[in-house]
């Protein structure tokens, strides 16, 4: 791990922020095998800051960066990764007032839920982001993404795990990509915006944020992913056709100890009985269940229709109108923890950190 010198002076360490790059597009450059993760990009954005005008640049706060090394592009992240970054945050987490992580945006969502729930309590703001395009490309969003949410993560009231971008702010276990390509990758289908920029200004709603709902020190979650880390938890979105024989080949693996599901509607599955009935197997087995709808917008009903009635008696837990993401997240850090069975279902159920 990398650490580069202090960016701007600060009277005290904990008035700064602490920058955490994995890597992703926001600091690639090219190569022989196309885009690649990009060395001295601590010193690469330092640059790229000076060139902005003085006004953005004295708004700033101080910070320094942390570089997680090998660097990755966020397509081979893990629930691995997810830990380590938790667990930076957590070691560094009195010395700063602040924390942003620079992230590929494929998988940006899913580290963010799960920061979510490894720093629950949050009494200060970890904002994450990256960009769609390189630092150095021509017309690249990075910079405008990294001052955001530079200015985001100062904040003396956002309390909760973020993610920024494209000047908005979402809650970061209720945002998703939705777009591979646009400058404005992500959306928040079931929760309004945390803040957005507005002009040069950056608003914040704090009335819908976590702060005024938690009360004490933080929290911490900090449990070892390490055997979920291989596929341990699966998740599989229904097609016209599937076949029982085909998610008990899925779901009966020895190896599998959860699943997210993803439904038709608002939670249908085809009719036939031989489906809930290896439900209600893996169920049975211990394995951790969940499931939530196919459609982007909206929320998980059983028993709204006939064709999901079956669902939680056979012991699939309903993810109500939470993010795959943040579905999948909360199943390996529930499943990661040494909890019973009940303990682990009733939580999936309850509200952690505003995900449902």
């Amino acid at each position: 791990m990398k650490k580069s010198p202090q960016l701007r002076d600060a009277a005290r360490r904990c008035e700064r922020l602490l920058v955490i790059y994995t890597g992703g597009t926001i600091g690639m450059q090219g190569g022989d095998a196309g885009l690649a993760p990009g060395e001295d990009f601590p010193m690469r954005l330092a640059r790229a800051l000076e060139g902005l005008p003085a006004s953005i640049q004295s708004a700033l706060p101080a910070f320094e960066i942390e570089s997680l090394e090998p660097l990755i592009d966020s397509s081979a992240a893990t629930p691995l990764t997810w830990q380590r970054i938790g667990a930076l945050i957590a070691e560094r987490f009195d010395a700063y007032k602040g924390f942003v992580v620079l992230h590929g945006t494929d998988t940006l969502a899913f580290s963010a839920a799960s920061l979510a729930y490894q720093l629950q309590g949050l009494d200060r703001p970890v904002v994450v982001t990256g960009a769609m395009q390189p630092l150095e490309a021509p017309g690249s969003d990075a910079l405008d993404n990294v001052v955001g949410a530079l200015r985001f993560a100062a904040s003396e009231t956002l309390k909760e795990v973020a993610v920024h971008f494209a000047g908005r702010l979402y809650r970061g276990t209720r945002v998703v990509k939705r777009h591979s390509e646009a400058p404005d990758a992500f959306e928040s289908p079931n929760y309004p915006l945390l803040g957005e920029r507005v002009g040069s200004d950056f608003v914040e709603y704090p009335a819908r944020g976590l702060g005024a709902t938690q009360r004490g020190a933080p929290r911490f979650e900090l449990a070892s992913y390490a055997g979920l880390a291989q596929g341990e938890v699966i998740r599989l979105a229904l097609w016209p056709g599937i076949s029982a024989w085909q998610l008990e080949a899925l779901l009966g693996d020895v190896r599998v100890k959860g699943a997210l599901l993803q439904l038709w509607g608002a939670g249908n599955l085809p009719d036939d009985p031989e489906l809930l009935e290896v439900l209600a197997g893996v169920c049975g087995e211990g394995k951790l269940i969940a499931a939530i709808s196919l459609c982007p917008a909206g929320s998980a009903h059983f028993g709204a229709y006939a064709a999901g009635s079956g669902l939680e008696q056979a012991g699939v837990l309903s993810g109500a109108d939470m993010t795959p993401e943040a579905a999948l997240a909360k199943l390996v850090h529930l499943l990661a923890q040494p909890l019973s069975e009940a303990d682990r279902r009733q939580r999936f159920l309850t509200p952690l950190v505003g995900e449902r």
